[in-house]
């Protein structure tokens, strides 16, 4: 809200003439009778100066000079007083008596003067908030008990009130310490007022701000959390954090000093969660010697925050594709051996396709060769003499890929990833190619093609719908290294962006990484492709005795998945010294691979919970995501979701659709205690059939984000204010505020208009001029 502009207008035009008239004669006489004076010149022309200024201002009072512009009708405008309900108000400065909650409650009493100008004015509404807006008769009832500060949906919530009403501003009491999530559109409010509690200086207190949770697929500490911890009044102490699981126990504890300057103290937790699903740890800090005692500090509520950590449902399945019997499996099978959430199911070649001689034994009926001997083979799913002989392991049943590679969406998208080594392109059919390529990019599946002599360039992918995923060119330009060298030793080596990613890495620490880099054996085939494509991003090199470097690992994203490309054709080679420590290397690697490329995949039913824009602080809303078999949005599907409480009671809920997103059905759930919940949505088709189900978690923390920070936000108040065009107001002089609103703009303005030459000040200031002018002259003996 800015000042009103006043306009100068003239009520008697006609007599401009007149006004000239005078003027004119007047500086004619002065100026001749000044110039006769025997003063020296500065006292002349200050002379002449102030009797001019004199005579100006009666001449101008002929044509009456006013001053016109609006303000606001009283009575016509509405003005808000919201006021800040929550726990945060319950803090006492250092070395005040009263909570700031107290200095609220004494600026809102009833005799106020700024309270009894502003109803002069306006039509005073008032409002209380904490996790939700509320009208109030009074501010009488105030208790600074609420468990949140719903901010912005508050003043949201208030804009959408008084729309198309006149709102001319609102006085707003807070600290600024929102707990809700988002922000409100400004150009919908009006003036925003913020009246912020004075602040020395909070007393002691320890805080966990901050809570972050990281999951990679690095099998040595796959889940990271990160904590901010605030110390404020513990200079030089040490300030413990620990976390714990769900049953108490301590995982790992960290300690640091708190050096006073104000910024937050940074702990960072790796560990390994024991089992799948959804898994609640907490994060607890403390001082020294305040471990069981926290009461010298400002509140216990803030000393300890809950993360939510989600292992996926499992079990993934990958699919590996070989075209012929090698290394790679026997590896890539030992290794995920050991992981209880992956599914490897290997389809391997052994013998490629025999031309058919029928008529040199009938007793074959057209059988390869390799069935000879077997008794009782059944005719239909034995391989004929003219089809690749394929062998099956670690299939589910008798039925799946009893016909090959699957022919059909349905069938390929059962599984999350596939691995592709040594198989040329001509293995597929054409709709198969196609297939591997709705599986990454509709399916959102992980696709990697290991550098066998039939891969790449070699298995003659180029131009076809799997050489579109790869992350590299298949036009085979020529590259520093050449392959086909004999003694070629390759050495790996990784790039920058390599170095960033934890799947890529085995051990804990860089120079553990190093020594296990140099101590791998030199690799001998390579898979040449060409250049890089825009967006794929390598990750690690190869190069030879010469230093020469090409990609050896190169990644990129295509559609909803991901696809790697390793480009070294024996990898095998890693694993071969039994005992030897690089052995355990590969297996981590492989098991760190496989999760990169299962990690991200969706399944049919996915869930995902946030926080609900414009609601109450606490609530969240669930969205559930429904696909059918070929991974398409399901409009038509049943969704139940089934919430369970922190004592234990299950609540269910049925989700809607959402009308802006196919497939997608929302829920919101507003918790009515704190702690750790979890959500199960069932999905249903509409034959009902079971689609599936997904879990997730989330932590209703009110009180820990109430007083996550104990400072009033002054910043996020005077930019809101800004925004807004209002302004910070001081406590002090909300007297002089309340007065000043009727000189500002209002929805409602009535015009007026007051005469200059009506007012006493203005002849005074004649008066003055003329006088001043008799001063002087009389002091310089020129009277």
């Amino acid at each position: 809200m800015t000042p009103l502009f006043s306009a100068l207008i003239w009520g008697a035009p006609q007599w401009w003439a007149v006004v000239f008239g005078v003027l004119g004669v007047t500086f004619v006489v002065t100026a001749w009778g000044y110039a006769r004076a025997g003063a020296n010149g500065r006292v002349r022309f200050l002379c002449a100066t102030l009797k001019t200024l004199g005579f100006a201002a009666l001449a101008l009072s002929l044509v009456e000079p006013m001053l016109t512009g609006s303000r606001p009708k009283s009575g016509a405008n509405a003005f808000a007083v919201v006021v800040d309900d929550s726990q945060s108000l319950q803090v006492h400065d250092a070395g005040s008596s009263e909570t700031r909650g107290d200095w609220v409650k004494n600026q809102l009493a009833k005799d106020e003067p700024w309270s009894t100008r502003l109803a002069q004015d306006f039509d005073v509404r008032r409002y209380a908030f904490d996790s939700s807006l509320r009208a109030v008769d009074n501010f009488s009832g105030l208790k600074f008990d609420g468990n949140g500060t719903a901010l912005n949906s508050s003043l949201s919530s208030l804009s959408g009130r008084f729309r198309g009403l006149p709102l001319a501003g609102v006085l707003l009491f807070t600290d600024g310490n929102r707990t809700d999530a988002g922000d409100v559109d400004r150009k919908l409010l009006p003036p925003i007022y913020p009246v912020i509690p004075p602040s020395k200086q909070a007393g002691k207190d320890v805080a966990v701000s901050k809570l972050s949770v990281t999951q990679a697929n690095f099998e040595a500490a796959p889940v990271v959390v990160r904590a901010e911890v605030n110390a404020d009044g513990y200079d030089g102490k040490t300030i413990f954090a620990v976390v714990t699981d769900e049953s108490g126990r301590d995982l790992e504890r960290q300690e640091a000093k708190a050096t006073g300057d104000r910024k937050p103290l940074n702990f960072r937790f790796q560990f390994r969660p024991e089992k799948k699903g959804v898994s609640f740890y907490r994060v607890r800090a403390y001082a020294e010697g305040e471990e069981a005692d926290a009461s010298a500090e400002q509140t216990a509520a803030n000393n300890s925050r809950l993360a939510v950590v989600d292992q996926g449902s499992g079990p993934y399945r990958v699919l590996y594709v070989g075209g012929r019997p090698g290394w790679e499996f026997k590896f890539l099978k030992r290794a995920l051996a050991e992981d209880d959430q992956v599914r490897l199911v290997g389809l391997i070649r052994i013998a490629k396709r025999q031309p058919k001689f029928d008529f040199r034994d009938a007793r074959t009926r057209g059988q390869s060769e390799l069935f000879k001997g077997f008794d009782n083979v059944d005719p239909d799913t034995a391989e004929r003499a003219d089809q690749p002989v394929l062998m099956r392991l670690d299939t589910e049943d008798e039925v799946e890929l009893r016909d090959g590679f699957p022919k059909t969406a349905e069938e390929l998208f059962r599984y999350h990833a596939i691995v592709i080594d040594d198989t040329e392109a001509a293995f597929f059919t054409g709709d198969q190619l196609a297939l591997l390529r709705n599986f990454v990019s509709v399916r959102g599946g992980g696709l990697l093609m290991l550098g066998g002599a039939d891969s790449f360039a070699d298995g003659k992918y180029d131009r076809t719908p799997v050489g579109e995923l790869l992350p590299v060119y298949l036009n085979k330009t020529a590259a520093p290294i050449d392959p086909s060298s004999p003694g070629q030793n390759y050495r790996l080596v990784l790039t920058r962006e390599g170095w960033l990613q934890p799947w890529v890495r085995t051990r804990k620490t860089e120079d553990d990484e190093r020594q296990r880099l140099a101590g791998m054996p030199a690799f001998q085939t390579l898979n040449v492709s060409g250049e890089i494509k825009p967006g794929a991003v390598v990750l690690a090199d190869v190069t030879d005795a010469s230093g020469a470097a090409v990609p050896a690992l190169a990644v990129q994203a295509f559609g909803k998945g991901h696809v790697a490309a390793l480009l070294i054709g024996d990898l095998w080679r890693w694993g071969l010294r039994r005992g030897d420590p690089a052995e355990d290397d590969l297996d981590r690697s492989w098991r760190q691979t496989v999760r990169w490329l299962v990690g991200d995949v969706p399944d049919r039913v996915e869930i995902g919970v946030k926080a609900k824009d414009g609601a109450p602080a606490t609530a969240v809303e669930l969205t559930t995501r429904v696909r059918d078999s070929e991974y398409r949005p399901l409009d038509n599907a049943k969704v139940t979701v089934k919430i369970t409480q922190p004592d234990g009671q299950v609540y269910s809920l049925d989700a809607e659709p959402v009308g802006r997103e196919p497939g997608a059905y929302a829920a919101t759930y507003v918790p009515k205690q704190p702690g750790a919940f979890r959500a199960v949505a069932t999905a249903v088709a509409p034959d009902g059939s079971a689609l599936g189900a997904r879990e997730a978690g989330w932590a209703s923390q009110p009180a820990a984000d109430e007083f996550a920070r104990l400072e009033p936000d002054r910043a996020y108040l005077e930019k809101l204010a800004k925004d807004t065009g209002g302004e910070v107001v001081d406590g002090s002089r909300l007297a002089a505020f309340a007065s000043s609103l009727s000189a500002r703009s209002a929805p409602i303005s009535e015009p007026w208009t007051s005469p200059l030459w009506h007012t006493p000040w203005y002849f005074l200031a004649a008066v003055v001029f003329l006088s001043a002018e008799w001063g002087v002259r009389r002091i310089n003996g020129l009277a």
